[in-house]
């Protein structure tokens, strides 16, 4: 054991040549191990002075080489040596739901449009491409739903409506059940005759014939011989009180909707699609004066128009 007296101070250059640097006085930082070629020792204190090792340690540290059994020394005035970062891989972290299609419950299901009306109206001809439907939600009821269908290169389309229209004050009348007088419009399939009007022609294609004045009627006498037919009155007897064709502005524009052709005394005659004048009709149909318009022009007797009446129920529709 060294005595106080014993102990010589130790210049700088002598501890660095020798390894024996402590740790930094201000940091408290040592040494990571000694430099190479010289005496192995245990880690220095933060005191500047320190006990020279034992020289079996050193002849130890010389036979394992310079940069000693695990790999290079650190420099002397290295900090405490640092855990590598990929010692210790970081786990991953968890990983979410993946990103693939939502559950079935929450995807958007595209629906097929539902099939027009007129695709499932039944006993249709062959040959009419255009059709107009009038529907009600039963009997009874004054209004009902009117659209129009045109057929295109063997593909119905819709060409006009839906749109609200007036029926017989009495409603539809079951098929074959409509009378004269009994305020019922006819339920069945029709097509048209000609187009009229008080008011001048707005550019239909059906046939035409305008309204001159009060000689101008509809006979609807079952007992006449005119019966159901368009009479001049100046050169003809039209039976007992005659509808007037003058009758404005239900009778401003219309057109004759074929029904009772054979006229037939006591099923009904006069019936129309006309301007709406508010309500119901005597057993017309009619819609208002802007729709009405273009609804006469589109009517082309080339495509057969044909118009189909009466409730959802007994169309199948």
């Amino acid at each position: 054991m060294l005595t106080a007296s014993a102990v010589r101070p130790v210049s700088l250059g002598r501890m660095l040549a020798t390894g024996l640097v402590a740790g930094c006085a201000l940091s408290g930082c040592v040494t990571s191990g000694p430099s190479a070629g010289s005496p192995a020792g245990p880690r220095l204190s933060s005191s500047p002075l320190a006990s020279a090792p034992a020289s079996g340690t050193a002849a130890a540290t010389t036979a394992a080489g310079p940069t000693g059994p695990t790999g290079p020394s650190h420099s002397p005035y290295a900090g405490p040596a640092r855990a590598s970062r990929s010692a210790t891989p970081s786990p991953a972290p968890p990983r979410g739901p993946a990103t693939t299609s939502p559950p079935a419950a929450a995807r958007t299901i595209p629906r097929t449009a539902p099939a027009l009306l007129v695709t499932r109206l039944r006993g249709l001809p062959a040959t009419a491409t255009q059709v107009i439907s009038v529907v009600a939600t039963g009997y009874g009821g004054t209004t009902s739903t009117l659209q129009a269908f045109s057929r295109v290169g063997g593909t119905w389309r819709l060409a006009f409506g839906p749109e609200t229209a007036y029926v017989g004050e009495g409603g539809f009348a079951p098929p074959g059940a409509k009378r004269e007088g009994d305020g019922r419009t006819p339920s069945g399939l029709f097509g048209f005759g000609f187009a009229f009007g008080v008011a001048p022609n707005p550019g239909v294609r059906l046939g035409w014939r305008p309204v001159l004045g009060s000689q101008d009627v509809w006979d609807d006498d079952p007992s006449s011989p005119s019966y159901n037919l368009w009479v001049d009155t100046t050169n003809a007897s039209a039976g007992l009180d005659p509808e007037p064709m003058d009758n404005r502005p239900a009778y401003d524009l219309g057109a004759v909707i074929a029904y009772n052709t054979a006229r037939t005394p006591g099923l009904g005659s006069a019936i129309f699609l006309h301007v709406a004048t508010g309500g119901p009709t005597a057993g017309c149909v009619s819609l208002p004066y802007p729709q009405l318009v273009p609804l006469l022009r589109w009517l082309d007797p080339v495509e057969d128009p044909v118009i189909v009446m009466g409730t959802a129920a007994t169309l199948g529709v």
